[in-house]
């Protein structure tokens, strides 16, 4: 049995539960999974016996718990460096640290207005002004990396690494709310939907059968 134990939300909803769920499976790093569905009556107290901020992901490594998501992809990194989870490049890693930092941070506008939801459909729907701003910046990010340090593979800094889960759930919001993408953004949108494991993990959000009122707005 592993020792790793990645405590998730909702596959359906959960943004910041996909981030670090799809660097251990898309690097082949064994866990086992613990699935608490959210908004539901005793999922707070659920969610406190694993995590000290009473939120997803939570990650046990033995005695070590780390709740953070970009904590625990930097956690994975140190824990297992033959990954590559970073690029080895230093420039390139300080590009991935800062586009990695500035998805945890910011996009505010984006997180309320296209809300993960993998099941949807919203075209058309969410496009307030300031969303409109976070969705060019995201896209000019996405280009500027590929265009940088996207040699050798196909995702932002060649490889797969720790900036693409960090950007992942803002593909699948382009899809669900019909985000038009061309050239570079396209293809690196279509590298990752075609990701082993984000498919893996897009079947079973399509099978779980909560519905969160709160995230199907439209």
């Amino acid at each position: 049995m592993s020792p790793l134990t990645l405590v998730i939300g909702n596959k359906n909803y959960s943004s910041w539960s996909l981030r670090p769920w799809l660097v251990l499976r898309q690097a082949g790093i064994p866990f086992e999974e613990m699935r608490i569905p959210l908004y539901r009556p005793g999922s707070e107290a659920e969610l406190a016996r694993w995590s000290p901020s009473g939120k997803v992901p939570a990650l046990h490594d033995g005695n070590i718990r780390v709740w953070d998501s970009l904590a625990i992809c930097e956690t994975l990194a140190e824990r297992f460096p033959e990954q590559g989870l970073w690029p080895a490049d230093a420039a390139a890693r300080a590009v991935a640290r800062s586009v990695s930092a500035e998805m945890h941070a910011g996009f505010g506008a984006l997180r309320e207005h296209m809300t993960m939801n993998i099941r949807a459909r919203y075209p058309g729907k969410g496009r307030t002004p300031e969303c409109l701003a976070d969705i060019e910046r995201i896209l000019a990010i996405w280009t500027d990396c590929r265009a940088r340090f996207g040699q050798g593979g196909d995702f932002l800094f060649g490889r797969f690494g720790i900036a693409d889960a960090m950007y992942a759930p803002v593909v699948l919001r382009f899809q669900t709310y019909g985000v038009a993408l061309e050239g570079a953004a396209r293809a690196y949108a279509d590298a990752i939907l075609a990701l082993p494991a984000l498919r893996a993990w897009v079947a079973d959000a399509e099978a779980e059968t909560e519905r969160i009122e709160r995230f199907e707005a439209w």
